[in-house]
């Protein structure tokens, strides 16, 4: 599995320089390459993120989570998101179970990882509770 320049150069600013507030990855079965699906502006939400990911198709997401802690600091904490629903093929499934730890190793920087295979296992609390 390969991980295109553009997946990295977009992580990159994202982290560094705060451009996106979200990226979606998909990986096209016959080239293998893990690509970059969809990019969330800096204006956009949580929900923008979910909304965007396919009921029936598996992806990988990378999420920029703004908070603040009991101590009234401001921080932001990078979420690596493998959504895998029950509606995807399970070719699909064993492809992206199997890729995940590659494109972890590219995406140096993350803080958390939520598996998900309905919206309910990664709704905004769970990435809430997930950060505190």
């Amino acid at each position: 599995m390969w991980v295109t320049d553009e997946c990295k150069n977009s992580f990159m600013e994202m982290k560094w320089k705060k451009v996106h507030r979200y990226i979606v990855f998909k990986i096209d079965e016959k080239s293998r390459l893990v690509t970059v699906d969809k990019v969330g502006g800096p204006g956009e939400s949580y929900d923008d993120l979910t909304a965007s990911l396919p009921i029936d198709d598996c992806r990988y997401a990378v999420f920029d989570f703004d908070f603040v802690t009991v101590d009234n600091c401001r921080k932001s904490k990078l979420f690596f998101i493998a959504w895998s629903p029950a509606a995807s093929r399970i070719r699909a499934k064993m492809l992206y179970a199997t890729s995940k730890d590659g494109l972890r190793r590219v995406l140096d920087g993350i803080s958390y990882e939520v598996q998900a295979t309905d919206p309910t296992e990664m709704g905004i609390d769970v990435i809430k509770h997930k950060a505190n």
